[in-house]
Formats: C-alpha cells, sequence, structure tokens
C-alpha cells in the first residue's frame, strides 16, 4: 500500500510508526481483497497538541484523541449493521483511501493503562483508522458490532489479542 506518512513528533519514529502502518494497511488491505499496491492513504504521526487543533477544527472537539480518520469518499451505509461497498479503483487505477492522524502521548498513555504493549495498541488504532476510511463506523450499535469484529479478526490474524477485552 502507498503510505504517504508525515511524522512531526519524533517519538514515532522510536515507536516504529512507518512500519506497524505498513503491516495494519496489508492485513486490512487483504481482509477486504484489495490489491495493496492500488490503495493510497496519508497518515500524520503527531502530538497531542496538533491531535486537539485538528478535533477542533473538524469536530468541535477541542482535545486531544487517539485517532482521526477523513476518508477520501464518503462510503458508509444507511442501513444499520450493514458492511459499505468496498472502494473501487478510480479511472487511473487507484484506491485513494483518505487521511488518518494519531497521537503519541495519548496512545502511550491508553497502551499503559490497558496493560498491552504501545506496538499493538498503535496497530489497534491503525485498523480502526482503515475501517473508517472503509466506511465503517461505530455510531450505532449494529454498525459498532460489526467494526469491532472485523478489528478482532484483523488483529487475530496479525498475533494481537482482542483489544475490547
Amino acid at each position: 500500500m502507498q503510505i504517504d506518512i508525515d511524522i512531526e513528533d519524533a517519538r514515532w519514529e522510536a515507536l516504529g510508526l512507518e512500519a506497524l502502518a505498513e503491516r495494519a494497511a496489508a492485513a486490512v488491505a487483504q481482509e477486504f481483497g484489495l490489491a495493496p499496491e492500488m490503495c493510497e492513504l496519508s497518515l500524520l504521526g503527531c502530538s497531542d497538541a496538533r491531535i486537539a487543533e485538528l478535533n477542533d477544527e473538524f469536530r468541535d472537539k477541542p482535545r486531544p484523541t487517539n485517532v482521526l480518520s477523513w476518508p477520501a469518499e464518503e462510503r458508509g451505509t444507511e442501513k444499520a449493521g450493514a458492511a459499505p461497498e468496498a472502494p473501487q479503483p478510480d479511472i487511473f487505477g487507484a484506491i485513494t483511501l483518505g487521511d488518518i492522524a494519531i497521537a503519541v502521548e495519548t496512545c502511550e498513555r491508553e497502551a499503559a493503562e490497558q496493560g498491552k504493549p504501545v506496538a499493538d495498541h498503535v496497530t489497534h488504532l491503525l485498523v480502526h483508522g482503515l475501517l473508517h476510511l472503509m466506511g465503517y463506523d461505530h455510531i450505532r450499535d449494529e454498525d459498532a458490532a460489526l467494526m469491532e469484529g472485523i478489528e478482532i479478526r484483523i488483529l487475530e490474524q496479525m498475533g494481537i489479542v482482542n483489544p475490547y477485552e
């Protein structure tokens, strides 16, 4: 998968964000039968301060969060619990998924609070963000159950324990 990574906070280098993103993206592509070489996304590895600005600007929530995503196109479904349509290549053969931002301090804090490796937590959040780019959401209970089930399956295939237990 072509991933345009912008690392604004050097702590992401130490955590190996690029390798984690490549692994998560490959697993999501495999889950949905997408050719990884056709898929494109942008990833911002940032600080809590930066993600708080983005969260305020795009969601009117002036506080840090762990991950934000901006799908390239709306793929969601009206029917609760239904899977969105898979993304299709454009006329050039590319599948542009969208953009993800992830905050280092929040990820480290949450991993510590949950007693799990930071790399596993970051991988989960990247998979979560990628599923948002694919049109999945968790606002309605039925949609959350579907999305979480897919996350669990993907992470299990990656050797990462169920993050919801």
